[in-house]
C-alpha cells in the first residue's frame, strides 16, 4: 500500500471557519477515513501543524482535534522542507503577505476568500503563485453543498428549459452583543478591518453564478449598514463602520437575471439561512442548503389577484422534495480532498486564486456601483 504523506502548514485555524469547517469537518474526518483514497492500494494523508498568534488557544485546539503539532512561528514552519501545503483562514488583511511568504518558499497556496480586499492585490497574489510555479486553490464551498448539487443536475436534464431569473435570499438576524452574544466576530462591522458584507458575501455569489447559471457581466448593488453600534467580545460598545445588508442585481450571460439579497439584520420565513428560487419556462426550483423543491409547467397554480377574499391556494403544496439520490459529504471536505489530488496527483483543479480574484473583483465593483449609484460593467479577467 502506498500513502502520499501531505505536510500542512494550517494558519488562522483557532477561527471559527478554520476550526470547524477545515480543521475539525474536513482534515481531521479525512485522517479518521484514512486519507484521501486514489486507488484500492495508494492514498493521501493529510499531515497537518496548526499555527496562530495564541499559543493557550492552539493548545486548546490541539487538544480537541488530536493534531499534535502546533506553533506560533510561521516563519519557521513555512520553511519547513516537511510541509507541502500553506493554508490560510486568517482574516483577510493578513492574508496576501503570508501567501507570498509561503509561495516562495516553495509551498502550494490553498486559502479562503475574500483572497484579499482589493481586486488588484487579489490578482498579484494570484501572478505571484504562478510565477512561483506553486499550485494554488481558493475555498468555494458552496458549489459542494447539496442543495446547489441538485440544482446543477435539474440544470443538467434540462428541467428549468430556458432559466430566466434567479433569486438568492441570504442571511439572519446577527444579534448586537449587549443582551444577546453576537454570532460573527466584530470586525466583521468595521470597515478598517476589512469588515462588510458586500466584500465577504458577493466573492460566494461570483463563484455560484459563474459555476452554475453563468458569467456575471454586471452589477447594480445597494449596500446599507443598517445597525450603528454593537457590543464587541470585551463588551465594549463600538461603531460599525461596515455595510450589513447588500442588495444586488446581476447581469449573466445569456440574458439570465440574478438578484441575492445579503443581510445581518433579517429576520428567517424561508426554508433556510440560504435560498436561491430558479425560473424557467417550463419549471422553477427553490434550493436551500440542503434540500431542493421542485415545480414543473403542469403543476403550476393559475393564481387571480383578490385582496378581498382569503387566498385559496395553499403556494407551499404545489412544490415537490427532489429525493435523495446520493449522499453528499461536507462540502469544505469535499474540496479538500480535490486540492489534494491536485497536489499530489496532477487532477484538475480550476478554482484556483485567478477565481479568488474575479470574486474580490466583483464585490469591488459591488462597492462602486454602490458609490455611484449606477451599473458596473464586470472586464474579462
Amino acid at each position: 500500500m502506498k500513502i502520499h504523506r501531505v505536510g500542512i502548514i494550517m494558519n488562522g485555524v483557532t477561527g471559527r471557519m478554520g476550526k470547524n469547517q477545515h480543521l475539525l469537518r474536513s482534515i481531521v474526518e479525512i485522517m479518521k477515513q484514512g486519507g484521501v483514497q486514489i486507488s484500492d492500494r495508494e492514498f493521501i494523508m493529510p499531515d497537518p501543524i496548526l499555527v496562530g498568534r495564541n499559543e493557550a488557544r492552539l493548545k486548546a485546539l490541539s487538544d480537541l482535534s488530536g493534531v499534535e503539532k502546533y506553533t506560533t512561528d510561521l516563519e519557521s514552519v513555512i520553511r519547513d522542507a516537511d510541509y507541502d501545503i500553506y493554508f490560510d483562514a486568517q482574516t483577510t488583511g493578513r492574508r496576501a503577505a503570508a501567501v507570498k511568504l509561503a509561495a516562495s518558499n516553495g509551498k502550494h497556496v490553498y486559502c479562503e476568500k475574500p483572497t484579499a480586499s482589493d481586486f488588484k492585490t487579489a490578482y498579484d497574489l494570484y501572478d505571484f503563485c504562478e510565477k512561483a510555479g506553486v499550485k494554488h486553490g481558493v475555498v468555494q464551498d458552496k458549489l459542494w453543498l447539496p442543495g446547489m448539487l441538485k440544482l446543477k443536475r435539474l440544470m443538467q436534464k434540462g428541467f428549468f428549459g430556458e432559466i430566466l431569473s434567479v433569486r438568492g435570499e441570504f442571511g439572519y438576524w446577527v444579534f448586537e452583543g449587549d443582551t444577546v452574544p453576537a454570532q460573527r466576530p466584530s470586525w466583521n462591522y468595521r470597515k478598517e478591518d476589512d469588515g462588510g458584507i458586500i466584500v465577504d458575501m458577493l466573492c460566494h455569489w461570483r463563484y455560484v453564478l459563474d459555476n452554475i447559471f453563468g458569467k456575471v457581466q454586471a452589477v447594480s448593488c445597494l449596500g446599507a449598514t443598517h445597525i450603528r453600534e454593537r457590543v464587541d467580545e470585551q463588551g465594549k460598545s463600538y461603531k460599525c463602520t461596515a455595510d450589513d445588508a447588500a442588495y444586488a442585481t446581476f447581469q449573466l450571460e445569456g440574458g439570465i437575471i440574478a438578484q441575492f439579497n445579503s443581510s445581518w439584520c433579517v429576520r428567517v420565513r424561508r426554508d433556510d439561512l440560504l435560498t436561491i428560487q430558479v425560473d424557467g419556462t417550463k419549471g422553477s426550483a427553490v434550493a436551500g442548503l440542503r434540500e431542493c423543491y421542485t415545480q414543473h409547467y403542469g403543476n403550476t397554480p393559475k393564481p387571480v389577484w383578490n385582496p378581498d377574499m382569503e387566498q385559496p391556494i395553499k403556494f407551499y403544496d404545489g412544490w415537490s422534495k427532489v429525493p435523495e439520490q446520493e449522499v453528499f459529504e461536507n462540502a469544505f471536505k469535499v474540496q479538500w480532498e480535490l486540492f489534494l489530488k491536485h497536489v499530489v496527483k496532477d487532477e484538475p483543479f480550476p478554482w484556483d486564486l485567478k477565481e479568488g480574484a474575479k470574486g474580490v473583483q466583483l464585490a469591488e465593483k459591488g462597492l462602486e456601483s454602490w458609490a455611484k449609484k449606477a451599473w458596473v460593467d464586470l472586464p474579462e479577467i
